[in-house]
């Protein structure tokens, strides 16, 4: 994508009511959404994440699907998700929203228990040792998961990495957490959730056209 473009979408996403873009210092110091998503929403229906969205093709299918429920990305990257916030300003959906900062703050934009989903789709699974700390589902961060799900919330985990499923699943075996459902290759299960094969990201996409298989998982986690 070319820097003009970029710039383009940055500024389009400034426009956006359904964009929230906080500095650092803003999430850190006390996030005004926070605690508040029945405010912004302006309903209190149940709430689910889409971490490292990349285009936000997950968050927009699901509201899509479950008008019932808010669907809430988060990324970094602006300049990707502004896909899916446009198209979904451009369905009418009004249970959508993205946020634009780091996963790791993700704690701060959500209060106790006021989250009742997660999905991670594709994530980077920083296989080096010296980069586990910036791994997803490493244990700080399923401790964030922690503080911000209710009690009953389950995460999704959709990968092409082997390596982060095993992982994960290892992890949590070893945590005692309650694993719902694990397939290495979720595209030969027949009885696989629709809502896991039914969607399809960018990259996903790619993938699939070469071959590699898809791995998913679905857990809970001890309050």
């Amino acid at each position: 994508m070319g820097s003009k473009n970029k710039l383009k979408r940055f500024r389009e996403n400034e426009t956006f009511p359904n964009v929230i873009q906080p500095t650092r210092e803003e999430m850190v110091a006390d996030f005004e959404w926070k605690g508040k998503w029945a405010k912004f929403f302006k309903n209190d229906k149940p709430i689910t994440l889409e971490l490292g969205c990349g285009k936000g093709e997950y968050t927009v299918a699901l509201a899509r699907k479950y008008p019932e429920r808010n669907f809430i990305g988060i990324d970094i990257k602006g300049a990707r998700f502004w896909r899916g916030a446009k198209t979904a300003i451009e369905e009418g959906l009004d249970n959508v929203a993205f946020i634009r900062t780091q996963i790791e703050l993700v704690d701060s934009a959500f209060a106790k228990a006021e989250v009742s989903e997660i999905w991670i789709t594709f994530p980077d699974p920083q296989i080096k040792y010296k980069r586990t700390k910036h791994r997803m589902t490493n244990p700080e961060f399923l401790d964030k998961y922690r503080q911000i799900l209710k009690p009953d919330g389950i995460i999704h985990l959709k990968t092409d990495s082997e390596y982060m499923h095993g992982y994960t699943l290892g992890l949590l075996e070893g945590m005692g957490e309650e694993i719902l459902y694990a397939h290495h290759n979720i595209y030969t299960n027949t009885e696989a959730p629709d809502e896991v094969v039914g969607t399809q990201t960018f990259y996903e996409k790619q993938y699939l056209d070469i071959g590699k298989p898809i791995t998913y998982m679905k857990f809970k986690l001890r309050g």
